[in-house]
């Protein structure tokens, strides 16, 4: 089995990772809601040893997926 299942497609832009504080302020809600529902699989974060990372852009496609219309 691979150690490193995913595979990072790099296009010259870097987006830098929030922390679950941070994330969690952009949308509002607990960091440790936030943390549950990536466990869950229900958002896209990255866990780093014990730290949740998450992309700003990743937090709002999820959102756009939420909104009605």
């Amino acid at each position: 089995m691979d150690k490193f299942p995913l595979r990072v497609v790099y296009n010259g832009n870097f987006e830098p990772l929030l922390d679950s504080d941070e994330a969690a302020a952009l949308l509002k809600i607990h960091p440790k809601t936030l943390q549950k529902m990536a466990r869950k699989g229900k958002i896209t974060g990255i866990q780093i040893g014990t730290r949740w990372r998450f992309c700003a852009s990743a937090l709002h496609e999820w959102l756009a997926k939420k909104m009605p219309g």
